[in-house]
């Protein structure tokens, strides 16, 4: 899956901050409180996880990039209308550089979504905190590895999902919403087990609106099945349903 055509892709990390970025392109937002907004997308690549069913497959079990400077970055930004950024994966907080482009595109006075799994909490500017904190269910293993055998992955995977300290503070800094992949109604118990037990570890209020679940599904066909189930459940246990409206109106097609 190559970055935007638009942009050129340099084999080599240039010179001072860069990001390995797999796509860059202008879209609307299509998870979150923010869905449907009008955005642009920076998409890294690399991911300390690996979810059986990553709908970014291309940044995390087989990594594709183009190595820009953040300098590139802000200049492609700035060429697209959105002023609403989302800084999404992979994983983007693991990158040092990504800091640095919240930095410029903070002090530029874009509004920004960071989407993230919740295992890095860097000291960085973010307007919304995307966090989407990995349930059991999403352990890659044999049955449902997109790779067949998942390796060292499933053991890393299991150990590396849930960091409250990062967790936490990404609550404590930023204004924040927590999105969980629903996969199965029997993933509630868990949720609530891992909601109650963020609000115990941290002063940061976090109401009810603020946990959204999310039908897992890549596909349109995908999510006819799911959606239903996954917004039932936000009613009865009084969370919010967020859509995927990338997949229900583009199939989750490159770019969009």
């Amino acid at each position: 899956m190559p970055v935007t055509s638009t942009v050129e892709r340099p084999g080599d990390a240039p010179d001072g901050p860069a990001l390995p970025v797999n796509e860059l392109f202008a879209s609307l937002q299509g998870e979150g409180k923010l869905a449907g907004v009008p955005s642009t997308f920076v998409r890294t690549s690399g991911c300390n996880l690996r979810c059986w069913f990553c709908d970014s497959y291309h940044t995390s079990w087989e990594p594709t990039h183009a190595w820009l400077s953040v300098d590139r970055i802000v200049e492609e930004v700035a060429a697209r209308d959105p002023t609403h950024v989302v800084l999404t994966g992979g994983e983007p907080l693991l990158h040092d550089a990504s800091t640095t482009l919240l930095e410029r595109l903070a002090a530029e006075g874009y509004h920004v979504t960071v989407e993230t799994n919740g295992t890095f909490a860097p000291d960085a500017p973010m307007d919304l905190a995307s966090v989407s904190p990995k349930l059991s269910t999403s352990t890659p293993r044999t049955e449902n590895a997109p790779k067949g055998d998942p390796g060292e992955w499933e053991a890393r995977h299991e150990a590396r999902r849930i960091d409250f300290a990062a967790l936490t503070t990404l609550l404590e800094r930023h204004e924040a919403q927590l999105k969980f992949v629903v996969t199965d109604p029997d993933d509630m118990a868990e949720i609530d087990a891992l909601v109650a037990d963020v609000r115990e570890r941290t002063d940061a209020d976090l109401n009810d609106h603020d946990v959204l679940l999310m039908p897992e599904g890549q596909t349109r066909e995908e999510l006819e099945s799911t959606r239903n189930v996954v917004a039932d459940l936000a009613a009865e246990y009084g969370y919010r349903y967020t859509p995927r409206l990338h997949v229900d109106l583009w199939n989750d097609a490159p770019e969009t």
